[in-house]
């Protein structure tokens, strides 16, 4: 999934790997998905794209974004973009495929649910707008007063997962980047609220912005693939890779459990409930 560390990196290599391509030809739906989301008809992205120059790129919370003289092309949540020499084999499946003039190529491919939205300079859509106005970690705006003031806002019922990972509070930090954030920060994923002390949300905040610096120093998590579809550097703490290994700080087995829709992985002993 694309989260905060991921569509920095991918906006990165957008910049040193597309900036200046020519688009030659688009196909967009080639394999109709139900959850693959297009703002737009796709029919139409051929004839949007065709002929124009990628002129730079942008990231903002979990969106990566391709820009060009007066369209924005915008990847969120589910949708692995992938680059193609010319020689080299491309997935069968794609809901999105554009070849450049110099005959290399960009497929997009959604596997859960994943959004691709095709802009004009003056349209904004939802998701997207959330994902690019709405104050973000890193940003100087998300201080320890916008953070408390966020907490105090939301319902004490929360847990710290859905306060992180729904409604888009945080934009781009999703159940992905979350569970080392919290293992970091030493909180169980269904902590509520209402049970944190000063010290405990302090840890949080802390965390959150050391947490997401290191995946994007690292380019993005060991769990995700970049633009070449090679894994991130990142080696993550708590994920789908550590289960049932041992917690590298107390040996603890860590755990997954399914827990608000999606799995959370957390050491029973450092993250105690």
């Amino acid at each position: 999934m694309i989260e905060i560390p991921e569509s920095h990196h991918l906006a990165q290599q957008f910049a040193e790997v597309l900036t200046g391509k020519t688009v030659l030809n688009v196909r967009a739906n080639n394999s109709p998905h139900k959850f693959a989301w297009f703002h737009g008809k796709p029919e139409n992205y051929h004839a949007l794209l065709a002929g124009k120059t990628i002129t730079g790129s942008n990231a903002f919370g979990g969106v990566a974004e391709l820009q060009f003289d007066n369209l924005k092309l915008a990847f969120s949540d589910g949708t692995h973009v992938r680059y193609h020499h010319e020689a080299d084999i491309l997935p069968r499946k794609h809901q999105l495929y554009i070849e450049f003039d110099d005959y290399t190529s960009l497929t997009c491919s959604v596997q859960m649910y994943g959004a691709i939205w095709l802009l004009d300079d003056k349209e904004e859509e939802g998701y997207y707008q959330s994902a690019k106005y709405k104050i973000k970690p890193l940003q100087p705006e998300f201080n320890e007063t916008y953070f408390e003031n966020l907490m105090k806002g939301s319902k004490q019922n929360l847990s710290v997962k859905a306060f992180l990972a729904t409604a888009q509070r945080i934009p781009g930090i999703g159940n992905g980047v979350l569970q080392d954030i919290l293992f970091n920060a030493k909180l169980h994923p269904q902590r509520k609220l209402s049970t944190l002390n000063d010290i405990e949300k302090q840890a949080l905040y802390d965390s959150i912005n050391q947490t997401l610096i290191s995946m994007i120093t690292y380019g993005g998590r060991d769990t995700e693939k970049d633009l070449f579809g090679v894994d991130g550097g990142y080696l993550t703490k708590m994920s789908a890779k550590t289960k049932n290994q041992p917690c590298k700080i107390c040996e603890e087995i860590i755990t997954r459990e399914v827990y608000l829709g999606g799995n959370v992985y957390f050491c029973p002993y450092c993250q105690r409930i």
